[in-house]
């Protein structure tokens, strides 16, 4: 099937991200893609904010425009991440959402490792002041397509159990919306990314924010799209715009054959 990963450049100006969103969501469906990705916060990405103009329940207008974009298009459309602000009150979850071709939703992942970092020479971020993590594990089946996906946003990408929790639910491609930033994201980015997809045989979509997003803020950018074999596919370039790449379910099948790796795991 064909993928697509859009790469942004989201600042506090939501009703621009939002137009620069659907317009490449159309672009790539408009060039074969049948599962767009979005990067992680692409409808808002301001100053540290304790109710950002995304900040919305699960039933808000910001999921159902896209439910409606996907049924359109008739794509599965992952719709990034958003503040979402849950019925029971409290802090929001960093909530990523995958949409079907019939504008249904297929699955919702809450963030469970939430990145409170200082980094050495560069700025400090403690995302648990903003955002509550999730506690769920999430896959799902994509009717009328032959992949399991597995959902991941960012900073999960140093938890190496949380991919092999994935795999071990089936999931045989992966998506993982990011806003990694610059700091990290030049020695660690695609090296992590690599290696979770080689060491659980799977895809990994891993649509990135680039460039400044508010004074003090810089993501890393350069969105993959990567084998199970840890072959890059697809690289995005520096700047907003689309990456494209077919995956071949059967090929992951071959290699899992070939190499069971996930079947000689001994430990618990």
């Amino acid at each position: 099937m064909w993928v697509a990963a859009i790469q942004l450049t989201s600042t506090a100006d939501m009703a621009d991200n939002l137009h620069k969103a659907r317009r490449l969501v159309v672009e790539a469906a408009g060039r074969g893609a049948q599962v767009v990705a979005l990067p992680e916060h692409f409808a808002y990405l301001g100053p540290d904010d304790q109710k950002p103009p995304s900040l919305q329940p699960f039933t808000g207008p910001l999921v159902q425009d896209f439910r409606r974009l996907a049924q359109d298009l008739g794509i599965y459309l992952l719709m990034g991440t958003f503040p979402e602000l849950p019925d029971s009150g409290g802090p929001p979850y960093n909530t990523s959402v995958l949409l079907g071709p019939a504008g249904q939703v297929v699955a919702a992942y809450r963030k469970i490792h939430l990145f409170d970092v200082a980094l050495p020479g560069g700025p400090h971020y403690q995302e648990s002041k903003v955002a509550q993590p999730g506690t769920e594990v999430v896959t799902a089946t994509l009717p009328g397509l032959p992949f399991t996906v597995g959902l991941a946003v960012c900073y999960d990408l140093r938890f190496p159990e949380l991919f092999r929790a994935l795999a071990a639910q089936g999931a045989e491609l992966v998506f993982l919306p990011a806003a990694f930033t610059l700091t990290t994201g030049r020695d660690h980015w695609e090296v992590l990314l690599r290696a979770r997809a080689i060491e659980n045989q799977l895809y990994i979509v891993a649509p990135a924010q680039y460039g400044e997003h508010h004074r003090g803020r810089r993501s890393f950018g350069r969105s993959l799209i990567i084998d199970p074999w840890g072959v890059v596919l697809a690289q995005a370039p520096d700047g907003e715009g689309i990456i494209y790449a077919w995956l071949d379910h059967d090929r992951l099948t071959r290699l899992r054959r070939e190499m069971p790796s996930l079947h000689h795991r001994r430990l618990p």
